[in-house]
């Protein structure tokens, strides 16, 4: 379990791993729903 959390880190650290694809993707979502965070439902 710590070489894993450890390699995790240093991925996280080099902008690399599972954890830097998700931030990329939730950013990209984010971006192009921002064009309709003006309608009210």
């Amino acid at each position: 379990m710590c070489q894993h959390l450890a390699s995790e880190l240093m991925d996280a650290y080099n902008g690399h791993g599972g954890a830097m694809t998700t931030r990329e993707n939730i950013h990209r979502m984010a971006e192009a729903n921002k064009a309709f965070a003006h309608f009210a439902w």
